[in-house]
């Protein structure tokens, strides 16, 4: 497997990581347990290394089963978990207060069964705390040797920025994907700027990337898609020619869209690692396919020539998660 470090951190990982959400939280009904421990056991057979929870997912379940499965291999991987949430429950709103931080901190070390968090994110920006006592508590862990790197999810630039001025960010999680752009525009520059990797969430666009989800699809109860502007049956129809020149690429690479997407990713900076989700083996194998995926420039060329006629229709979130990203 092809290694990328996450900006300057020199954080080490897997070029394609493994989201582990969707095995506990977010797509319906949760994998069972030991078929969860068996798939990330053999995403680390398959060269994986970069493993993403949090505590969110459960709470405390994705960490557990997580724990259980790399705890024969931990010096061999790195395991990225987030904090911010309300009793780890995202309904329940945002608390990155220090002490709740300390807090979520011990007992993801006891989940996890390990020693150290390898990447710490705060899940949501929290505008009741200032970002410098966030990132001053996770300093804190870091001297402590709990934590060995800082992160944030979904941040907007002037939290990057202020959070870096107090502890060094190695790595931001957001959406980015083929079918959400948005980062290319500010974050995606001032990363660069200052050093820090990124980590794509929803890599697949939550699946619809795959080429497997047309107007006719439902969800499972519990599948946040449901709920999804974007996955509506309306949008869902209009954003078909979108995938469909997507499988067009596949088809002339050999490869299917999912690789296509990943590979896209891949292709953008070497300093992103996307992380796709999977909750069977067949799944992770064709994601892991993208690395062998080779995207030329007139490649590149011809997919931002067709995006750049597409007007994907839909909002990624509904109206309620809108005030969590891009603070």
């Amino acid at each position: 497997m092809e290694k990328r470090t996450l900006g300057t951190s020199k954080l080490e990982v897997s070029a394609i990581g493994l989201g582990c959400m969707g095995l506990s939280y977010g797509y319906g009904p949760s994998t069972d347990r030991q078929d969860a421990i068996k798939l990330i056991r053999a995403a680390h057979e398959r060269g994986i290394t970069f493993f993403d929870t949090a505590e969110a997912y459960g709470p405390g379940l994705n960490e557990e089963v997580i724990g259980e499965a790399l705890a024969p291999v931990r010096d061999q991987v790195v395991i990225a978990t987030k904090f911010g949430f309300k009793s780890g429950v995202p309904s329940e709103g945002l608390d990155s207060r220090p002490e709740r931080i300390r807090r979520v901190a011990d007992e993801a070390l006891q989940r996890l069964r390990t020693d150290r968090i390898d990447l710490f994110y705060q899940h949501r920006v929290d505008p009741e705390v200032p970002i410098e006592e966030v990132a001053g508590a996770v300093k804190e862990l870091i001297d402590a040797g709990k934590v060995l790197h800082f992160g944030l999810s979904e941040a907007g630039p002037d939290a990057i920025r202020r959070a870096h001025a107090v502890q060094p960010v190695a790595a931001l999680q957001s959406e980015y994907s083929l079918w959400w752009r948005e980062p290319e525009a500010e974050i995606l520059p001032l990363l660069e700027e200052l050093g820090v990797g990124f980590v794509p969430f929803a890599p697949l666009g939550k699946g619809f990337l795959t080429g497997k989800i047309d107007q006719t699809a439902t969800f499972a109860d519990g599948d946040f898609r449901s709920t999804v502007p974007r996955f509506s049956p309306e949008a869902l129809a209009a954003n078909q020619a979108f995938v469909e020149f997507i499988k067009s690429i596949a088809a002339s690479k050999g490869a299917t869209p999912a690789q296509i997407a990943l590979a896209w990713l891949l292709a953008q900076r070497p300093w992103i690692v996307p992380i796709p989700g999977a909750t069977k083996l067949h799944r992770l194998e064709e994601n892991l396919g993208a690395i062998d995926v080779d995207l030329t420039t007139e490649d590149l060329a011809r997919i931002e020539q067709a995006l750049g006629t597409v007007r994907v229709v839909g909002d990624r979130y509904p109206a309620s998660h809108q005030r969590f990203v891009n603070r």
